[in-house]
């Protein structure tokens, strides 16, 4: 069993900053890919950042430019760097890790005020 805990949402002015952390525990021998998922009220959840294990990462072309994923595999650890942020940011976040199986986190709200 793997859990995730995700940590770093709040409410934050446009053009502000915020760094969403997500640590994952249980039984890993490997994770491949690890990243961030959000959904906005009344609308699907999309796929905001992903990166693997050896460091590629790929984003949605909404942040490009603005957020930065990064990941520490020795602890297990995906972080997401928002800068820039906008009202349409605001949504929550949930991270994932793929073990085998998706995994998820429960998500942490992301507010972003005019």
């Amino acid at each position: 069993q793997v859990q995730l805990v995700e940590s770093g949402g709040g409410l934050v002015q446009a053009g502000g900053s915020l760094r969403l952390s997500c640590a994952a525990s249980g039984t890993i021998f490997s994770i491949a890919f690890m990243g961030w998922y959000r959904q906005a009220p009344g609308k699907r959840r999309e796929l905001v950042a992903a990166i693997n294990s050896g460091g590629s990462t790929n984003y949605a072309d909404s942040v490009k430019g603005r957020f930065t994923i990064s990941r520490d595999n020795a602890k297990n650890t995906v972080y997401l760097q928002m800068n820039s942020l906008k009202p349409e940011d605001t949504a929550v976040y949930y991270c994932y890790a793929d073990v085998t199986r998706i995994y998820w986190g429960r998500g942490t709200q992301v507010t972003v005020s005019s």
